[in-house]
């Protein structure tokens, strides 16, 4: 985050045991988002707070496609918190939600965070 700008670069997972054709996740911030927004296909806005993104097909035991976006916080908050969590999977069953939900603290730095 520089600034009140955070470029987020997301890779989804699945950890099988069977493919997801599409599912959908949930990024939500600690701060308002400022109200224009230039989001990727496939994102939408769900609230003051809130975007919400199709990861398209997710292999079994693999890897989904990069989602890349840069989004602008209301003002320029010098930390905020992203939640991201899984709302769709779907229809697939899924036996471990303790995955489901990430939480990163993200401050105003300039720097890249990798987790």
């Amino acid at each position: 985050m520089d600034g009140g700008q955070v470029e987020l670069r997301m890779t989804p997972q699945n950890h099988g045991p069977f493919g997801v054709a599409d599912a959908t996740v949930r990024l939500r911030w600690s701060a308002p988002l400022a109200d224009e927004q230039r989001l990727p296909a496939g994102c939408a806005r769900s609230g003051a707070r809130t975007v919400l993104c199709r990861t398209g097909a997710l292999p079994a035991d693999g890897w989904g496609r990069t989602l890349t976006m840069a989004v602008r916080l209301r003002g320029e908050p010098s930390e905020v918190v992203l939640g991201i969590d899984t709302v769709w999977g779907g229809g697939a069953v899924d036996r471990n939600h303790r995955n489901d939900r990430q939480e990163v603290l993200v401050l105003d730095t300039g720097d890249s965070y990798v987790f």
